[in-house]
């Protein structure tokens, strides 16, 4: 193959890790590949988008994950950029503004050892020999040795690897050649202790395979939030599983988007809002209810914690009332020290989605209780999928009374 069908192949191939993608770009230039191969969206914390040049150096691969369109039992045409290959692209790229950094990942050819120094070439070549001094992200190979680790974390921005399942159990579902403990969960401590060191300012991620190893979302969740207390994460990704014609698991059922959506808005609650495992509220099976935002779902199951007067609540209480982000409680704090909050009004200029929060906060004593039940099921509308067609249950405290669904 030549460079441009690598990439083509190769840059396909890399969709399915996750580093905040959006979608590709579009357009072309001539004599190079479209933008779109290969390129990937990233959001940052900041609000701002850039583009990352997305791809594995090999879809060769000695694993075999029971989910994955690259796994060794697979007949498909394999490909591999040499590392001078592949950094030179980039530099391509990188030098008409297509992309901003680099994300490489890789299947397993030879082994971890072989698959590692490949990459960290990749990166040394870059670093070195074109002195480019931007974003890369690596993916770390399961089972790798220290010191290829060590190499990786000097080099990379931010590095991850690859968790998959909750626990043991469930990996091995979906793969008999790895070993939850010492291939994955070690590598990522090995990881913690040496950015500790002041290295890798963009810390370390990893990613779950979601729905294809029968687990629930309490097991994801409480996995997620073992990682960020113990390990020190950066952020944890998640991707629904999708059946790959070709696989053992090509018969399953796919995980819905909106299953994948919940977790990360559970994410954002432990990472962004100070919310706790124990504050997050699941269905029977361990999964979370998908006709339900999670923020909400906690409220409505605490309704003895509100409705909050604004004028004192704490910034953390504030971040638990729907339609209270992490910056309008802190406009909120911050006004509270010149004047009081007296209106809904005031409170809608500080950024806070009135119609969600209404029902839980008093404002200098007053409560809306003039919202009758049927704009409250109004209220949550825009919140939730009515496809399901459920009836609301109404949930009565004192002399107050909310609508879910």
């Amino acid at each position: 193959m030549n460079l441009i069908q690598k990439l083509s192949l190769l840059g396909a191939a890399a969709k399915y890790d996750i580093c905040a993608a959006s979608g590709c770009s579009s357009g072309g230039s001539s004599g190079m590949p479209s933008p779109g191969s290969g390129v990937c969206h990233s959001f940052l914390p900041d609000g701002r988008c850039i583009s990352l040049f997305k791809v594995l150096q090999t879809n060769s691969c000695q694993k075999d994950c029971f989910y994955c369109p690259n796994r060794v039992q697979r007949d498909i045409p394999r490909a591999s950029f040499s590392p001078d290959e592949l950094a030179g692209l980039f530099l391509e790229f990188y030098r008409r503004n297509y992309v901003e950094g680099l994300f490489l990942s890789s299947g397993i050819c030879k082994s971890p050892a072989d698959t590692m120094e490949q990459i960290i070439k990749t990166a040394e070549i870059l670093r070195y020999r074109y002195s480019f001094k931007g974003y890369i992200h690596l993916k770390i190979i399961p089972g790798s040795q220290p010191e290829y680790i060590e190499q990786a974390v000097r080099l990379a921005s931010r590095v991850s690897v690859n968790i998959e399942a909750p626990t043991a159990a469930h990996l091995q579902k979906l793969s008999k050649l790895k070993d939850f403990n010492d291939d994955i969960i070690n590598r990522m401590k090995w990881i913690n202790r040496l950015q500790k060191g002041g290295l890798l300012p963009a810390g370390q991620t990893t990613q779950f395979m979601v729905g294809a190893a029968g687990e629930s979302d309490a097991a994801i969740l409480k996995t997620t939030s073992g990682l960020y207390q113990g390990i020190g994460l950066k952020r944890v990704y998640f991707s629904a599983f999708q059946p790959v014609t070709g696989t053992p698991l090509e018969g399953m059922s796919p995980a819905t988007v909106l299953r994948e959506h919940r977790l990360y808005q559970c994410d954002f609650l432990f990472r962004l809002y100070g919310f706790k495992l124990t504050d997050i509220s699941f269905n029977s099976d361990g999964n979370l209810p998908e006709d339900l935002d999670p923020k909400l779902n906690y409220a409505l199951n605490n309704l003895q914690l509100f409705p909050l007067e604004v004028n004192r609540a704490s910034y953390r209480e504030l971040l638990k009332v729907p339609g209270i982000g992490p910056a309008s409680a802190r406009r909120i704090v911050s006004a509270r020290k010149q004047f009081k909050f007296n209106t809904l009004d005031e409170l809608r200029n500080t950024g806070v989605v009135v119609k969600r929060a209404a029902p839980f906060v008093q404002v200098n004593g007053r409560y809306r209780e003039s919202y009758k039940l049927v704009q409250q099921l109004e209220l949550w509308r825009d919140s939730f999928d009515y496809s399901s067609q459920r009836q609301p249950r109404v949930l009565s405290q004192g002399s107050h009374a909310l609508t879910s669904v």
